[in-house]
């Protein structure tokens, strides 16, 4: 394990000392428009979602770090509530997709976490949550050997503070309350990976116990 980083009691790598950048103007117009967003990625996750739940109707959503809004623009198409959270300053979003500072007031059937929740200073509080399911995708951490995670692209100290698996996540997500319903790495369809011998995003659902 690199200086500055441990493992938690679920397996989850987590940066120690932190000196947070900050999510400022600058950090959106590098980010928002340019990773990770488009019609094309907000099809494909929707569709996954959809296509876990099968048939169970899924009627309000709220995505937690919304970025530029994408997925909500796409997923408000097909689902009659959609709102979005993230830190100021917010992407402006269409009038009927609402926005709220806290996650944790409300009741929603699935909560989404695209490439946020490795940004919490405190993962485990997100126990609070009103919901039914939680959908997440974070980049996958292999973690092979101190080198690959030193070289990772996805090691982004002061950025990305938490580190997953597929085992840690799933552990972590029962420490507070959930189950695997399913994990895939679709997003790679479209993501550049890291190693093209390993998957590079994890995407998983998980429902509440």
């Amino acid at each position: 394990m690199l200086n500055n980083y441990k493992l938690d009691s679920n397996g989850v790598i987590k940066q120690i000392k932190i000196n947070k950048i900050s999510y400022d103007e600058r950090y959106i117009n590098n980010r928002y428009n340019t990773y990770n967003s488009g019609e094309n990625m907000s099809f494909s996750r929707l569709g996954y979602l959809l296509g876990v739940l099968k048939d169970e109707k899924i009627s309000s959503i709220l995505d937690v770090g919304y970025g530029n809004g994408d997925f909500l623009k796409t997923a408000s198409k097909y689902i009659e509530k959609c709102v979005g959270s993230d830190i100021p300053p917010m992407y402006p979003l269409p009038k009927h997709i609402k926005t709220v500072e806290s996650i944790y007031d409300d009741n929603y059937d699935v909560i989404c976490f695209f490439d946020s929740l490795e940004h919490f200073d405190d993962i485990y509080e997100i126990k609070n949550l009103n919901t039914k399911y939680v959908y997440i995708s974070v980049p996958w951490c292999h973690n092979l050997s101190a080198e690959w995670f030193d070289n990772w692209k996805h090691r982004r100290e002061d950025e990305h503070l938490w580190h997953f698996n597929l085992p840690s996540l799933t552990k972590f997500f029962a420490s507070i309350g959930y189950e695997l319903v399913g994990n895939s790495n679709i997003e790679d369809i479209i993501r550049t990976p890291y190693d093209e011998n390993l998957p590079n995003i994890l995407s998983a659902v998980f429902k509440k116990i």
